[in-house]
């Protein structure tokens, strides 16, 4: 995103009059939405004089950094004594498996232990990419055969969690194409699966997205939404090419916050989301 301000600045700077238009067409075109940047052209417009490349910045600093929660807050582990349960969700290609391993190892450099589910099933790389990640980073997964219900690997592995006393239990849940309808009947059986050795489990939900997606993003968690509530974005690939102005879009029209940045392929390029370090990054 941050070449695309660029761009638009030079364009902003070597003209004399702005066409609003034109505007709002390039700051959708960052992936802001429609209503993020409608918002950002009126408040331009109601300075009522000539704007400059530096209003545009500024207005639009302001107005990300109204929009999210000011830092994404730790994960904890719970007061109970049982494992915290976290899903993991998300389309194939999203970088979802290779992020459920990443906010493991965070977690476990954080001194708590973590516990991994494959239940990517159905694709048989999925679970053998989980279980790579497991090795390499010291962390144990749990995985069924191939092909198995996704639900009784969830199971297992939360029955392990609870018997073995872990702090955090992350499922990898399958890559579901948003439009199949029989898949998402599939996740919420996982929550109700889950939910049978504890009733307040699943804890949270987060989707993986793709920054260099765009708008497509939006229209993933959107129906993500509809088969399980989601509790926060993972943003993957913010590595230089991602615009990452999809997760303003996807705050302001669905009300889920970032709350993990993914920056390169490395397991430390994983961070909790800190808002105005990434409020200056994309501008």
């Amino acid at each position: 995103m941050a070449g695309f301000f660029k761009k638009l600045i030079n364009k902003i700077t070597n003209t004399a009059e702005i066409d609003w238009d034109d505007l709002e067409a390039e700051l959708i075109t960052g992936d802001l939405g429609v209503k993020l940047s409608l918002e950002i052209v009126s408040e331009l417009q109601d300075l009522g004089r000539k704007v400059s490349a530096d209003d545009v910045v500024e207005t639009t600093r302001t107005k990300l950094s109204a929009l999210f929660p000011e830092d994404s807050p730790a994960l904890q582990p719970r007061s109970d004594g049982k494992p915290a349960v976290l899903l993991v969700v998300g389309v194939n290609g999203t970088g979802k498996t290779t992020s459920t391993a990443k906010l493991g190892h965070l977690l476990q450099s954080q001194g708590y232990s973590v516990l991994l589910a494959a239940a990517d099933t159905f694709r048989a790389a999925a679970v053998e990419q989980l279980v790579r990640w497991g090795e390499r980073l010291n962390l144990p997964v749990v995985t069924g055969a191939h092909e198995a219900d996704p639900s009784s690997v969830c199971y297992q592995a939360h029955q392990r969690a609870i018997n073995e006393n872990y702090d955090f239990l992350l499922c990898d849940t399958a890559g579901r194409l948003h439009t199949r309808n029989n898949l998402m009947d599939e996740l919420s059986k996982i929550k109700r699966t889950i939910s049978k050795q504890d009733e307040t489990a699943p804890h949270e939900t987060f989707i993986v997205v793709d920054a260099t997606t765009g708008g497509n993003a939006l229209n993933q968690a959107r129906e993500f939404q509809k088969a399980v509530p989601l509790d926060g974005l993972v943003i993957t690939k913010l590595d230089g090419s991602g615009k990452g102005g999809v997760a303003a879009a996807i705050q302001k029209e669905l009300n889920i916050p970032p709350r993990f940045i993914g920056t390169g392929e490395e397991p430390d390029q994983f961070s909790r989301f800190q808002r105005e370090e990434f409020v200056q990054n994309i501008l």
